[in-house]
């Protein structure tokens, strides 16, 4: 029963599969912004190991 319900959080909790041409897109855009719009753009564009990484022990930008 376990395994079943496992499969079944497994199978409805999948990422998505990235289009390489939108992530390109995206990374495009994000690069054209300025300051801390850039920034969060491109924090979100990160690969799901790094933004685990991130999220573990977050480095917080210097003020200005």
């Amino acid at each position: 029963m376990a395994a079943i319900i496992t499969a079944v959080i497994a199978v409805k909790g999948a990422d998505p599969v990235l289009n390489k041409a939108d992530f390109e897109r995206d990374l495009k855009a994000a690069q054209m912004l300025d300051g801390q719009a850039r920034a969060e753009a491109l924090i979100q564009l990160q690969p799901a190991h790094q933004a685990r990484n991130h999220a573990a022990s977050p480095v917080v930008p210097p003020t200005k």
